[in-house]
């Protein structure tokens, strides 16, 4: 049994993460909006208003990534942003 088993709930499994990819995360559209998401990233680390491990997140308040205007990124607790449906 594995460490990770022991504290999961009965008849749950772990995450299959290489097939999680193939399915999901490899298509090109998905890669767009995941380097949209690096590059909204970057803007702001770059303007001084993120860094690493600071607790924060880039929101696109149109919840287009591919929209990395000033006026449409902003940054917010990663507590808050990821609350938001």
């Amino acid at each position: 049994m594995d460490l990770i088993d022991k504290y999961l709930p009965e008849g749950i499994k772990k995450r299959d993460y290489k097939r999680e990819y193939s399915i999901f995360h490899k298509k090109p559209e998905q890669k767009k909006r995941r380097a949209g998401r690096n590059a909204a990233r970057r803007i702001m680390a770059k303007d001084g208003k993120v860094c690493k491990n600071d607790g924060k997140d880039v929101n696109h308040k149109d919840h287009d990534t591919l929209n990395n205007r000033p006026s449409n990124i902003e940054v917010m607790d990663k507590s808050k942003n990821r609350s938001m449906k």
